[in-house]
Formats: C-alpha cells, structure tokens, sequence
C-alpha cells in the first residue's frame, strides 16, 4: 500500500517538470559539446578510450610497458587508435598481435578538456535516461483509466534510446552534421512530448479564454519557428564548415559572402519578432491570460535577436552559438504548451 502511495497524479506531473528540465539540460550540454568542439573527445561509445572514466592525462592513452590492459582499452599509438583485442599484459615493447584497428573512424587526438566536456555531455544524457524511465514507472498509474498516457510515456522512453543510438552514430561518423540535426530534431521531439503529456494530466485552466483564430494563430508561430530552426542548422552547418576551413576564432566576415540562406534567416527573424509581439499582446491585454508564459516569450525572443546581432556583429563571442540554439528551443516549448492550453480554452469558451 505505501509503495502504491506513490502513484499519483501529483508525482507524475513532478517527473514529468524534471523530465523536461532534464531534456533542456541535455540539449544545453549538446550546444556547449559543440561550441567547444567537443564532440570527438570520447572518439569511442558508450566508453572514452575504453574506460567507463575516462583518463585525465596523455600518458594514460599511451602505450606502457609491463602493464595489464583489458579488451576493448584504447590507446593512441603511432598517430592511431589501436584496441586491445583481449585482456593481456604488456611486455616491453609495443606487439602489434595484442591489438587491431580502430576502424569506425581515423580521428585520433586527445584533449583532456575535450574528453570531459562530451564525458559530462553523455552523463547528462545518461541522467536524462534515467529520470524519463522513472516517469514511465509513474506513468502505469493511468494504464487502466486512460492508456494513451502510458503509451505515450512509453513512446518518450524508447525516444530516448533512440537518441543514444544516434549519439552512437554521431561519435562512429565523426560527427556528420545531417546526424547532429537528427539528434537535435529528436531532443525536440522527445521535449514535445513531454509537454503533451504534462499538459493532458494538468487540472484545466479557467482563467483561459481564446477563439479559433488566435488558436490557429498560435499554431502558426509554431510553424514559422520551425522553419527558422532549420533554416539556423543550414547557417551553422556552413559555420562548422568555416571552422573546418580556417580553425577558431570564428569571424563575422565569414558570413558578408556567406550562402543566400544565412540572409533569408537574419530577415525572417523580423518578421518572427512582429508576429510574436502581436500574439504576446493579444493574450495578455485582449484575452488576460496568465503573464508568465507571455513574458517569458518575449524575454527569450529579445534574447535570441540578441545572440544572433553578436554573432553576426561581434565576433561571435564565445557562448552565443549556444545560446542562441538553447532559447531556440526554449522558445518552441513555450508555443507548443500555449498553443494546447489554448485548444482546451477554445473548447471552454465555445461550449
């Protein structure tokens, strides 16, 4: 009995706020991971040079004399990645018999601040993991009395294996930029669920009020976002492809001669910034809706205009590539969970 005590309304809603905040979390390392460069720190998965933790230090990932090594140990070894193929002890001398290829890909530097930034990335990951099985549990409460929920929390669960899988395939291609979006698309896709969720088990809002027009209207913006989302990924991927060409720090001039996306991106975000302050106004001063999501949309769209002016401006300082995708992210967020407690305020209003 005290263990079905735990099976609540009110605990699940509570996994499902740290759910999402574990997922944003997630996506905030992503962005860090690869504003530093990060990526390949741990060239192999789900180990870092074969160990769980990962070494701290050059020599560590260096072949050593008379040491005992266990299968799948990786070192770096004449400017390659070499793997012991079973446990063994080392002699005096480098035997190649002990070892094979590192074949999935020829990336072979190590930078310990590299390998600790995407080590702490993956336990992120991993405590995300973790924290949506613990709302699935939750979740077997309503397998009987509405089962869409629990499918769905399923659904999110295995989502998120899934995005492992593809973290896999990220560090196996040495970070192909169709496969970092993929796995950016998959975050998302993984935070909108559980903002479904969270909005199906929420006690209805009565302070809300809205018509069918403003409902689509909000479903618009979703859209529209969307489309600067991946319009942003074509922008960055053919940053990543300057960084590649000429290394850090990164330049702003880079983007005078940059591709005819970059410009329809800088100009569709005024027109995002119009449509937002019309909404954000409608709902607060025609349909008094609750401040706090409204405000909080405004704030991170200043905020997103912002980090995009510096990057394009000055330099792009250090932090605004990432910060410009986290309130990217956030901002979506925010337009699904209006855009349903809009749809229930729309059915109360019309019945």
């Amino acid at each position: 009995m005290r263990l079905l005590s735990f099976f609540t309304d009110r605990n699940y809603r509570k996994s499902l706020r740290t759910s999402i905040v574990a997922i944003y979390l997630i996506i905030v390392a992503g962005a860090v991971v690869r504003m530093t460069g990060s990526g390949m720190g741990c060239p192999d998965w789900p180990k870092c040079f074969g160990y769980w933790i990962p070494p701290t230090q050059q020599h560590e990932i260096e072949f050593s004399p008379n040491t005992p090594y266990k299968k799948g140990m990786v070192i770096i070894h004449n400017e390659e990645l070499r793997v012991a193929k079973a446990n063994f002890q080392t002699g005096d001398s480098y035997q190649e018999k002990n070892w094979e290829a590192y074949t999935k890909h020829d990336y072979n530097v190590f930078n310990v601040y590299h390998t600790w930034t995407e080590y702490i990335n993956r336990l992120i990951g991993a405590l995300g993991g973790l924290v949506v099985l613990i709302m699935c549990v939750f979740s077997l409460k309503y397998a009987r009395s509405r089962p869409k929920i629990t499918i769905l929390s399923v659904v999110t669960l295995l989502a998120m294996l899934i995005q492992a899988v593809i973290g896999k395939i990220v560090v196996d291609t040495n970070l192909s930029p169709v496969l970092i979006t993929i796995h950016m698309i998959v975050a998302l896709l993984i935070v909108g669920l559980l903002i479904y969720l969270l909005h199906a088990v929420q006690p209805a809002d009565l302070r809300y009020s809205s018509n069918t027009r403003f409902v689509n209207f909000s479903l618009l913006l979703i859209v529209l976002t969307l489309i600067q989302v991946a319009m942003g990924t074509q922008v960055r991927q053919y940053i990543d492809d300057q960084v590649d060409l000429f290394g850090y720090p990164l330049q702003s001039d880079w983007l005078e001669n940059g591709p005819i996306i970059f410009y329809i991106h800088r100009s569709f975000s005024i027109l995002l910034v119009g449509l937002h302050a019309w909404f954000i106004y409608k709902g607060i001063k025609t349909f008094k809706h609750p401040n706090w999501a409204y405000v909080s949309l405004a704030i991170m769209m200043v905020l997103t205009i912002l980090s995009g002016i510096l990057m394009n401006y000055a330099e792009f300082p250090f932090g605004s590539q990432a910060s410009h995708l986290v309130i990217a992210s956030l901002i979506l967020g925010v337009q699904f969970y209006l855009w349903m407690r809009l749809r229930v305020a729309q059915s109360a209003t019309v019945s």
